[in-house]
C-alpha cells in the first residue's frame, strides 16, 4: 500500500519533489565547493584508513572496505579526486533538476554508503533514509521534473532499437 502511494500517486510525487529538491541541493553544494575551491581525498582516505571503523570488541567492522581504500583508492587518488567532486555535482543536478532520478539517486546511495563505510556518519543516515524513499518512488520521484520527458523519450528510443535488433 505504502509502495502503491509512494510510485503512482501525485500528493505523493509532490512530497517527493520537495525530498528531491532537499537532497539535490545538499549533493550540487557539496560537490560544486569541491571543485571551485580544490579537493583532495588523500587526507581523508588516510585517516579513514588509520582510523576505522571498530566494533565493540575493538576489531576492526569493514575491514575489506579498508583494504579497498588502502589497496585501491590511495594508489587511484588523482581518479577519486576527479570521480567525488564531478560525481556529488552531477548526482545534485540530476536530483535537482528530476532527470535520471533514479539513477543520480542510486549513485548518490552508493557514494552515501562509501563515506558511511570509510566512518563519516554526519548527515549519512539521513541521507540514506531519504534516498531511498526516492529510489523506491522510482519514476514518481522526477515526475514533477525532466524524467516527465525525458523517461517516455527513452523508453520510446530502446524500444524502437529491439525492434530493429529482432527484425
Amino acid at each position: 500500500m505504502f509502495n502503491n502511494f509512494l510510485r503512482e500517486n501525485k500528493i505523493s510525487a509532490a512530497i517527493l519533489t520537495i525530498i528531491r529538491l532537499y537532497l539535490g541541493y545538499s549533493w550540487f553544494t557539496a560537490g560544486f565547493h569541491k571543485i571551485t575551491g580544490g579537493f583532495d581525498a588523500s587526507g581523508f582516505l588516510k585517516g579513514a584508513i588509520a582510523n576505522p571503523v571498530k566494533g565493540p570488541d575493538g576489531n576492526m567492522v569493514y575491514s575489506w572496505y579498508v583494504h579497498f581504500l588502502e589497496s585501491f583508492a590511495l594508489p587511484n587518488i588523482d581518479v577519486f579526486n576527479f570521480i567525488v567532486p564531478w560525481g556529488e555535482t552531477l548526482i545534485g543536478l540530476g536530483l535537482m533538476l528530476g532527470c535520471l532520478t533514479t539513477a543520480a539517486m542510486f549513485f548518490g546511495l552508493v557514494m552515501n554508503f562509501s563515506f558511511f563505510l570509510a566512518g563519516t556518519v554526519s548527515h549519512n543516515p539521513t541521507d540514506i533514509f531519504l534516498g531511498f524513499i526516492i529510489l523506491t518512488a522510482g519514476y514518481n520521484a522526477g515526475k514533477y521534473g525532466l524524467d516527465y520527458w525525458v523517461v517516455p523519450f527513452i523508453n520510446k528510443t530502446v524500444r524502437k532499437n529491439k525492434a530493429k535488433a529482432t527484425a
